[in-house]
């Protein structure tokens, strides 16, 4: 049977042969309502998207920058609770082949009860779950349990990280590493760091699955730029900002679907 582990593997091997880094895209689940988060995936998958993460809205996300923070106070706002992500999980699951990860806050999780969390995950076609408050040394039970359901986790490690976090983070992550290209919370930037390359380079040779880049790409360019130093790339503010431009649900996924493209095309090598 193909585990979640088994759907991200392919998704980084499959662009890897294809001569690209992969492409994660973000939305964040209910944002302006669940039924055009669920479009908003879907465009992203159209445009070209590897990976699909969902964002579970959290109300003391301390990630998240303005643009996500915005987003998920109007997802709580209309009521999103976390049984909601899981079901838009399956409901994209449904219309795309594309890896999908969950990404939020480890209290929600643990409210909801991980066994209990991680059982409607594999339900629902999940690949992944990110939890950025989570650290690999505190989440024996969490991992364990991911792996029993072949459920991925995802670790986080920032330019700071120290080798010890390095070893922990790499060994502990099944789906793929998330590196955070900057020392702060998510949002679009201009630039990237000018040590990334080193950085990146250093965690990419203690790391068994693939290595990502976020927080802070913004731009085709700059997806280019941070996909020639790692295996994959995240953009999830930029998006979510089109997203919050309004305009019908169609209008907002037709942008989201073409920023997506471009965003791919840039990462052919």
């Amino acid at each position: 049977m193909t585990t979640g582990i088994d759907r991200t593997r392919e998704a980084f091997r499959a662009a890897q042969e294809r001569g690209e880094a992969a492409l994660v895209t973000y939305v964040m689940a209910g944002d302006p309502d669940l039924p055009t988060s669920r479009a908003m995936a879907l465009a992203c998958a159209e445009g070209g998207a590897d990976v699909i993460e969902i964002g579970m809205p959290f109300s003391d996300p301390i990630a998240d920058g303005k643009t996500i923070q915005a987003a998920g106070e109007r997802a709580l706002s209309g009521g999103t609770r976390l049984a909601d992500c899981l079901e838009l999980a399956a409901a994209v699951r449904r219309g795309t082949g594309a890896a999908l990860a969950l990404m939020g806050y480890v209290n929600p999780v643990l409210s909801y009860g991980e066994a209990r969390f991680l059982d409607g995950c594999a339900e629902a076609g999940v690949d992944a779950v990110i939890l950025p408050d989570l650290p690999p040394e505190e989440a024996l039970d969490f991992r364990r349990l991911a792996a029993e359901r072949g459920v991925g986790t995802v670790f986080l490690l920032a330019p700071t990280s120290t080798a010890e976090r390095v070893e922990g983070a790499c060994a502990a992550a099944t789906a793929f590493v998330y590196f955070v290209s900057v020392t702060g919370v998510t949002g679009a930037r201009r630039a990237l760091r000018g040590d990334l390359a080193e950085k990146v380079s250093r965690v990419r040779g203690r790391s068994r699955v693939p290595v990502v880049v976020g927080f802070g790409v913004s731009s085709p360019a700059l997806a280019r730029e941070a996909g020639r130093l790692a295996d994959g790339v995240v953009v999830g503010s930029a998006i979510v900002e089109r997203i919050a431009r309004g305009g019908t649900r169609a209008e907002r996924a037709d942008r989201v679907r073409r920023f997506v493209s471009s965003l791919k095309r840039a990462l052919r090598r």
